[in-house]
């Protein structure tokens, strides 16, 4: 029982020392950190609300040509990048009988194969729309069937965005939308939404949308795939009265900024504003300050302290030093 009554001793004087070492630690973090002030103008300039989202160029309406038989490719006279009319002759191709004929004329010499290629016409492959070419893939001589693409055009460019579920309520038909390609990134382009797909896609368990976006006037240098960031336009203003979005608090669902005292030991005091347009960056306030007026922004500062010493709880490192290396050493030599 005394045993016992000695084990109860120690961990219980164990546990208010290693409780009063805690709250040693917590007092003198604190001491280590302070309020730091700077103070701000609230100032004029343009805020927008935006819903930024990832997605690509893509053709509006992407079409496959095909050949209608089997034969050989004999002249490509469209290349990936041109512009062409519906109806123009992109190709000339022979089918497999022209072109068995063809050879066999070549081999009986030049007079035989012109008089044959003459009266054996070549087919023409034909644009079955107006659009650019965004895709050449055979070449000249190539032996094709009805499987194979020929080439695959576009009638115009697109963006395509992905919208998550949580954002896809706020976006509509007509929103206007900027967007700059990775490829491109200072060159910002303006467009507004038209389509916004009904089906969603599970990516990474995140539900999103395809949201379509014609850009006001396409620029040349977009091509099928590019990755494009765009931020679709909720709300915006060119002039605009801003603080920093750290200076602006709520308090009981009253929005609130803090100003400087008046005199040089007065105290700052907490003002009710009522705000508009707000992003992660910028608040506009519509009422409560003007364009000049003060205000605070308060941050912790943390000083650098000097490290903790060890809990007098920690086991001694081996072959370290300080009064546990000391006490440990002074047992093994009495020991000895």
């Amino acid at each position: 029982m005394k045993g016992k009554k000695v084990v109860l001793w120690l961990l219980a004087a164990a546990t208010l020392a290693g409780g009063g070492w805690a709250l040693w630690k917590k007092k003198l973090s604190a001491q280590g950190s302070r309020m730091e002030s700077t103070v701000v103008k609230a100032k004029v300039g343009p805020i927008a609300d935006t819903i930024d989202a990832e997605g690509a160029v893509a053709p509006f309406h992407r079409i496959e040509i095909k050949s209608t038989m089997s034969g050989r490719m004999e002249k490509l006279l469209a290349v990936e990048g041109d512009r062409v009319r519906r109806g123009q002759i992109i190709a000339w191709m022979s089918s497999s009988d022209r072109a068995a004929i063809l050879d066999s004329a070549q081999a009986q010499g030049p007079d035989q194969y012109k008089e044959w290629e003459k009266t054996y016409l070549a087919t023409p492959v034909i644009a079955p729309l107006p659009g650019v070419i965004i895709l050449n893939n055979v070449v000249e001589g190539q032996t094709v069937d009805p499987s194979v693409v020929i080439y695959a055009m576009s009638d115009v460019m697109i963006v395509a965005a992905q919208v998550d579920e949580s954002d896809i309520g706020r976006v509509h038909v007509g929103m206007p939308a900027q967007i700059i390609l990775d490829a491109y990134p200072d060159r910002k382009v303006m467009g507004k939404v038209f389509d916004i797909l009904s089906e969603g896609k599970n990516v990474s368990n995140v539900i999103q949308y395809t949201v379509k976006i014609r850009p006001g006037q396409v620029p040349a240098f977009y091509r099928s795939q590019m990755t494009a960031n765009i931020s679709f336009i909720v709300s915006k203003k060119e002039k605009a009265l801003l603080v920093p979005a750290e200076a602006v608090r709520d308090r009981d669902g009253v929005r609130q900024v803090l100003t400087p005292g008046e005199e040089p030991n007065g105290r700052d005091e907490w003002i009710d504003v009522k705000t508009g347009i707000e992003n992660d960056k910028w608040v506009e306030i519509v009422d409560g300050l003007e364009p000049g007026d003060s205000v605070v922004i308060r941050r912790p500062k943390f000083t650098r302290q000097q490290a903790f010493q060890s809990s007098p709880f920690a086991t001694p490192a081996a072959g370290g030093g300080g009064r546990g290396g000391g006490r440990g050493g002074g047992r093994g030599r009495r020991g000895g």
